[in-house]
């Protein structure tokens, strides 16, 4: 079966505009509105960090060899 260019068409203008142009309804509850700072939890973010590289410098320490 051959695709025409013409049925690719008919099918993209068919189920393209109404499937995609219905109006914007209200954002959902719960959904905070476009700029707000998303800084709020920077400090607890830092301080697993922190403690993950000392986590990792202390397990380097203890895994190295010692040539003979």
């Amino acid at each position: 079966m051959k695709f025409l260019p013409s049925k690719i068409l008919i099918l993209a203008f068919l189920f393209g505009t109404t499937a995609y142009a219905g109006p914007n309804g209200p954002p959902p509850p719960g959904v905070p509105p476009p700029g707000l700072p998303i800084d709020g939890g920077v400090w607890l973010l830092a301080t697993a960090a922190i403690i993950f590289a000392i986590f990792k410098i202390y397990k380097l320490q203890f895994n190295k060899k010692t040539p003979i």
